[in-house]
């Protein structure tokens, strides 16, 4: 659950920041405002897009159709603005969708024109080296992609910039601190781990900007002019990859480390992890790819190899880089903190095991690959799904402290020597497991629709998205917000068993006993607020921040009740 006024405010500071970044583009002269890529070297085709039925287009060999576990499946190929075109033609519009659903929130967060104005001036120069650190190939893929984004929005930006800048909202995401949208998991298991041997990665990808934005999960197939095929898991409009797997058995996916706010954009980390997937056939070559890149933010990667058999945490940060290689033990496990010697005496990272919750998921992790000893695919995504503390207790639903949120916008597990892979369908992960294989969607044989999924080795919904669990777990997400607007607006009561009905439904939950203390606290009924802030502290607090917050409304409570 992520409608507390912390959350809240955190998530604003994403839509500024990220507002910060496309409205730049506005009111510049700068050289990379004016900036356009080079694309005359490239053949184009101007895609001519054939409507089979409402959820099934095609161009030549090119096609986007929805399964029936409402996952959109993507196949594309060509050369670099080819690719991009091709996205742009068929997903148009899916990718305007996004595009509006992101403005909408961002229009909420930031209503003023003249603050608007006023910080033009300053992400000019905030972005003005990312398209310098961005390949050109890259850049010419998203040229294609964008001219097909809405011309609703070209008042905020030229719509290749607008593009260009929206691929760092990951980064940005991951730079605002204290965040739980940045809270992912991933591990991988091979040898004596899992029941045949073989590697076998999974990942949470808790990347949350709401609902609505999580919708129209895409599972694209790439077949470029250049480097290797590949499949990744994102969202509409987006040719960088946070969750992949290429036809070599390559697998990458992203985890956030601790960040300050950069002061200058340079390559998103979802570009660095496409060129991988793009070009890297073995771990060493992945690394070297990485390493010549240079960053914004802090990100462990979690790379997977079929050549090497065997998984490295490559860990980037703007002024260091590090790799995590187990020794001795068949088994890599990657929460939101460094491992590798590099950051071994780095304070921001100390904090960050400290303080945040990253540690906690970490020690569950260990603690369910010692009850399973022979992992599978199943039991992977029965580790992804797991919503439990330590020693299986009860923690609430939505808690940052479990593997599984309930706010992921995908999870995926990769069979790498096998070249499967699996992706989770809504809600969060605990919808079916879509099953894909490599070996056939890149074979070079004639492609349909209905040939891209291996539906014989799906993995079933879980039964918990059906329960009345889960559905109290959705309410209480409406009640939370309708609660914590509320306390912001003196003018507004609610009745008592508005608060009673909140806390039933997720009673294991810390946060539904904090929201309802500062209800009370803001309508002065102190002595309900310190019941609550009590049964709070009482409860399995995500992050040593969080608690001290706790405390401090406690402390201030007790202060006025004397």
């Amino acid at each position: 659950m992520k409608k507390t006024k912390t959350i809240y405010s955190s998530y604003k500071r994403i839509f500024l920041y990220l507002t910060f970044c496309v409205f730049l583009t506005s009111c510049g002269i700068s050289k990379s405002i004016k900036h356009i890529p080079e694309v005359k070297q490239y053949a184009l085709e101007i895609p001519k897009v054939n409507q089979i039925n409402d959820s099934t287009f095609s161009y030549n060999q090119n096609y986007l159709t929805k399964n029936k576990q409402q996952l959109w499946e993507l196949y594309i190929k060509g050369n670099p603005l080819q690719l991009g075109y091709n996205s742009g033609a068929l997903t148009q519009s899916l990718m305007q969708k996004q595009e509006g659903i992101f403005f909408s929130k961002v229009e909420s967060f930031v209503p003023s024109k003249f603050k608007q104005g006023l910080l033009r001036g300053f992400l000019k120069w905030y972005n003005r080296k990312m398209y310098l650190n961005v390949r050109e190939d890259y850049q010419a893929e998203l040229y294609g992609l964008s001219q097909y984004s809405s011309d609703q929005y070209d008042f905020i930006a030229p719509k290749y910039l607008r593009n260009l800048y929206l691929h760092g909202a990951h980064d940005i995401g991951h730079a605002m601190q204290d965040l739980a949208m940045v809270g992912c998991t991933s591990l991988a298991v091979w040898n004596e781990n899992t029941e045949d041997g073989d590697l076998l990665i999974g990942r949470n990808f808790d990347f949350y900007v709401g609902d609505d934005f999580a919708k129209n999960k895409l599972v694209e197939f790439v077949q470029p002019e250049e480097g290797i095929p590949y499949m990744s898991v994102s969202w509409p409009g987006m040719i960088g990859v946070v969750s992949g797997m290429n036809k070599e058995g390559i697998t990458v996916t992203i985890n956030a480390g601790k960040s300050k706010i950069p002061l200058t954009a340079k390559t998103p980390i979802s570009l660095v992890t496409r060129e991988i997937l793009q070009y890297a056939k073995n771990i060493e070559e992945a690394i070297a790819i990485a390493q010549k890149r240079k960053v914004f933010v802090s990100e462990s990667i979690l790379v997977g190899s079929a050549a090497d058999k065997n998984a490295v945490i490559i860990e980037v940060s703007p002024k260091n880089f590090g790799v995590y290689r187990v020794q001795n033990v068949s088994r890599v496990l990657c929460t939101n903190h460094f491992q590798s010697e590099a950051y071994k005496d780095d304070k921001r990272n100390q904090k960050q095991i400290e303080e945040s919750h990253s540690e906690y998921r970490y020690e569950k992790l260990q603690e369910l690959l010692q009850e399973e000893k022979k992992i599978t695919p199943e039991k992977m995504a029965s580790i992804l799904r797991n919503k439990s503390g330590l020693k299986d207790q009860s923690i609430g639903y939505g808690n940052e402290k479990a593997l599984n949120q309930l706010l992921a916008h995908h999870a995926v597990i990769f069979s790498p020597q096998k070249k499967l892979v699996w992706v989770s369908s809504n809600p969060y992960q605990l919808g079916e497991f879509v099953c894909y294989d490599l070996n056939e969607i890149f074979s070079g044989k004639p492609l349909s629709q209905s040939l891209l999924a291996k539906t014989d080795l799906n993995i079933a919904r879980d039964p918990f998205a059906d329960s009345e669990e889960f559905q109290n777990y959705e309410l209480s997400k409406m009640y939370g917000k309708e609660i914590t607007e509320a306390a912001d607006d003196k003018k507004t009561l609610l009745t008592d068993d508005v608060i009673q009905s909140y806390k039933a439904m997720n009673p294991d939950f810390w946060l539904v006993y904090y929201q309802s203390g500062k209800y009370y606290f803001s309508k002065k009924e102190y002595s309900n607020a310190k019941i609550e802030f009590e049964k709070a502290l009482a409860k399995e607090i995500t992050t040593v921040p969080d608690r001290k917050n706790v405390e401090k409304y406690l402390k201030k409570t007790l202060k006025k009740l004397k």
